[in-house]
C-alpha cells in the first residue's frame, strides 16, 4: 500500500512511503503499550518495558525499506512477528524480566543510496559519515534526504544505542531461498550470514554517431560493460552453486555474483553509448574466496577497458565480511523449535541483514521461515499463515527459555 510507484511496491529511504510506513507501525506500537520514538535517521523504535527497573533488554526487528518491485515479506515480516509477540503479552498484561525493543530498520536494502544497513549502522555507531556527501539518481545528498524526512544527520552519533544492557538483537525473516520448502520444515535457524562486496563499476568511452563511426573506430562502453557482465556470470558459474542436503548437514552456498543495475548514458538510439556505470554484487561464505573474485574481476575489467580504449572505475561502497550467529542464541532458538515438536534445521544466509552491522554492537541471532519456491525480492514472495503461526510459537518459546535464564541470574534480593 504505501509505495512510490502505484503499480509495483518500491520503498526507499527518507521518501514519503517511508514516512507512512513509520506512522502506521508507530501506531502499532502504541497500541501494544510501547513507548515509540524516531531516531535521527528516521528508523521507528518502540520499547515494552520489563517487569522490574534496570532491567536488560532485547532488541528484536527487521527493515521497513523494500528493493524496487518487492515482494510483501522481506524485512516487514521481522517487525510484524515482533509485534505480534509484544501484543500477546500486552493482552495478558505480562512483563518479562527484560525489556524489549523492536526496530523498524529505515534503510537496509541500499536502493536509493548503494549502501546497505544505513539504519541498522547508526543503531550500532558504524555509519561511515564521509557517505552523506552521496548523491542519489535526483541528484539529493543522503544528508539533504535525512533533513527532508525529519532527522538530524548532523548527529547520527546520538543515535548509537548502548550495548550495556543489551541482552542481544534476533531477527524473523523469510529464507529468500528453498532450503526450508526442500526439508518441509516451517522454519529454521541461521548459523552465519554470508560474506558480502558491492562495487559500482564505470566504463567511460567516447559518445558519436550511430551511423557515421565506423565500427572499428568506436569506444562504445556499453559492449565494454556487455563483455564484463559475462564475465561476471562466468566467474559465479565457476564455483558451486547452493548445495542442500536433508539432515543437519550445514548448507554451503558456492561464490555469486550478480550485476543488478546498469544505467546507459546519454542512452538514445541513435547515439553510441559513452558512458555506462553498473552494480557488481559478490557473495562468499569465505571471505578469502570473495575478496579474490573481486580482485580477479576487477583485473578483468581492467583488461576490457585496455583492450576497447575505455576508462574503467571501480568504487567498493559495501564490505561486510561473513558473520557468525552467536551460539548461545542460536541454541535458545533451537531449543524452541524442538519444544514446539519440529525437527531443528540449522542453515546459512546467502542473503545480507541487519545483523551483519549489529554484531558489531551485540549477540545476533536469526531465525528463518519458509517462502514459497524460495522466490525472493520479487513481488511473488509468499509465506503461509501456517508458517507465521509457528514462527511467533518459536519467538514466544524463545521469550519463555530467556526469561528463565534472566531470573536464574538476577541477584538475589536482601
Amino acid at each position: 500500500k504505501y509505495s512510490e510507484e502505484s503499480d509495483r511496491l518500491t520503498r526507499r529511504f527518507a521518501t514519503p512511503p517511508m514516512r507512512q510506513v513509520n506512522q502506521v507501525v508507530a501506531e502499532w506500537m502504541r497500541s501494544v503499550g510501547m513507548a515509540v520514538h524516531e531516531d535521527n535517521i528516521g528508523n521507528i523504535i518502540g520499547r515494552y518495558e520489563a517487569d522490574h527497573d534496570n532491567a536488560r533488554t532485547l532488541l528484536l526487528g527487521s527493515h521497513l525499506d523494500t528493493v524496487r518491485d518487492a515482494g510483501k515479506y522481506d524485512g516487514p515480516l521481522g517487525v510484524m512477528v515482533a509485534l505480534a509477540c509484544v501484543e500477546r503479552l500486552y493482552a495478558r498484561q505480562q512483563r518479562l524480566p527484560f525489556a524489549i525493543e523492536v526496530a523498524g530498520f529505515a534503510d537496509e536494502e541500499g536502493l536509493r543510496y548503494h549502501s546497505a544497513y544505513l539504519g541498522s549502522n547508526v543503531v550500532a555507531g558504524t555509519l561511515n559519515p564521509e557517505i552523506l556527501s552521496w548523491t542519489d539518481s535526483d541528484g539529493i545528498s543522503m544528508a539533504e534526504a535525512i533533513r527532508t524526512f525529519g532527522g538530524d544527520p548532523d548527529h547520527l552519533l546520538a543515535s548509537k544505542r548502548r550495548n550495556d544492557d543489551l541482552l542481544g538483537y534476533c531477527e524473523v525473516h523469510i529464507e529468500q531461498g528453498p532450503v526450508l520448502e526442500s526439508l518441509n520444515l516451517p522454519v529454521g535457524v541461521v548459523s552465519a550470514i554470508t560474506g558480502h562486496s558491492r562495487i559500482i563499476v564505470s566504463f567511460t568511452g567516447m559518445a558519436g554517431h550511430a551511423g557515421t563511426v565506423p565500427m572499428p573506430l568506436r569506444r562504445d562502453a556499453l559492449c565494454a560493460a556487455a563483455e564484463f557482465i559475462l564475465a561476471v556470470e562466468r566467474m559465479g558459474r565457476s564455483e558451486p552453486g547452493l548445495i542442500t542436503t536433508v539432515g543437519q548437514v550445514t548448507v554451503e552456498p558456492g561464490l555469486v555474483a550478480t550485476v543488478g543495475q546498469v544505467t546507459v548514458e546519454p542512452g538514445a538510439s541513435n547515439v553510441i553509448p559513452g558512458k555506462v556505470v553498473l552494480s557488481l554484487d559478490v557473495r562468499h561464505q569465505d571471505d578469502a574466496t570473495r575478496l579474490l573474485a573481486c580482485q580477479q574481476l576487477q583485473a578483468q575489467a581492467r583488461k576490457i577497458g585496455t583492450a576497447r580504449q575505455i576508462a574503467i572505475t571501480w568504487q567498493p561502497v559495501q564490505e561486510n565480511g561473513m558473520v557468525p550467529c552467536t551460539p548461545h542464541l542460536i541454541q535458545l532458538l533451537s531449543q524452541a523449535i524442538e519444544q514446539l515438536r519440529y525437527p531443528i534445521h540449522i542453515l546459512p544466509s546467502g542473503a545480507g541483514h541487519d545483523s551483519v552491522t549489529l554484531v558489531k554492537l551485540t549477540n545476533v541471532a536469526m531465525l528463518f521461515v519458509r517462502c514459497q519456491n524460495g522466490i525472493s525480492h520479487n513481488p511473488a514472495e509468499a509465506v503461509t499463515s501456517k508458517d507465521v503461526a509457528t514462527a511467533i510459537q518459536v519467538m514466544e518459546q524463545f521469550f519463555t527459555l530467556l526469561a528463565q535464564e534472566q531470573s536464574k541470574n538476577a541477584p538475589e534480593t536482601i
